[in-house]
């Protein structure tokens, strides 16, 4: 990125907000030129701007980051996941671990279940489908003879899962929490497949014990 621009947003991360006027005293830049480097900015979407009023004349515009903005700094999020993982695994062993990601996943569903309630099996499938679309994922839902299928084809987890595959569990405890029907995953992004497929036999519970939200 231009300095300029990597400048403006680096002030905008310290100060939360800025004026044209306080970024062209800081960078010593007249206003034209910030506006100018804030037009790009806004275009590709990593600041936003606001009208302060409460002074003469026309109300100023103030300039803060946004979500993408933001975005462009450094989150440790999976490293830190990654890290927890691997200490649950050394304190607690494989088992303990695996429960764990089972009641992750129930925390997880549980938001999601009164949305559920109700719904008829192949209805309920449906709406579960949908729900890890809202979720942010690209995947899509079809019947293979009396099985329903969940193509996931993107991993929310992908740098978390390339390091511990543990992690691919809590995904297949999800959609049998949501389900309340046995689920396998019969594809995987991991192994190199297309994507990450939810197979789900309608006629088949899971266990009732296993569907229990967990505190």
């Amino acid at each position: 990125m231009q300095s300029t621009r990597q400048d403006i947003l680096d002030y905008l991360r310290r100060h939360a907000e800025a004026t044209v006027k306080e970024l062209g005293e800081h960078l010593g830049l007249t206003s034209t030129g910030i506006r100018q480097h804030l037009t790009i900015l806004e275009r590709d979407g990593l600041v936003e701007a606001r009208e302060e009023r409460g002074h003469v004349g026309r109300p100023a515009l103030v300039y803060r980051l946004t979500q993408a903005g933001d975005a462009i700094y450094p989150k440790k999020y999976d490293e830190l996941a990654n890290a927890l993982i691997e200490e649950a695994r050394h304190l607690l062993g494989p088992d303990a671990l695996q429960q764990l990601m089972k009641n992750v996943a129930a925390r997880f569903s549980a938001p999601y279940l009164p949305r559920l309630e109700g719904r008829q099996s192949n209805e309920r499938l449906e709406a579960v489908a949908q729900i890890i679309q809202d979720r942010g994922n690209v995947a899509e839902a079809s019947w293979s003879g009396d099985d329903f299928l969940i193509e996931q084809h993107t991993c929310p987890w992908w740098n978390v899962a390339t390091k511990n595959s543990a992690v691919c569990a809590l995904d297949v405890e999800f959609v049998r929490q949501l389900t309340g029907r046995d689920a396998r995953l019969s594809t995987s992004l991991l192994r190199g497949d297309d994507c990450c497929t939810f197979r789900i036999r309608p006629g088949k519970r899971a266990a009732a014990a296993d569907l229990q939200p967990r505190t």
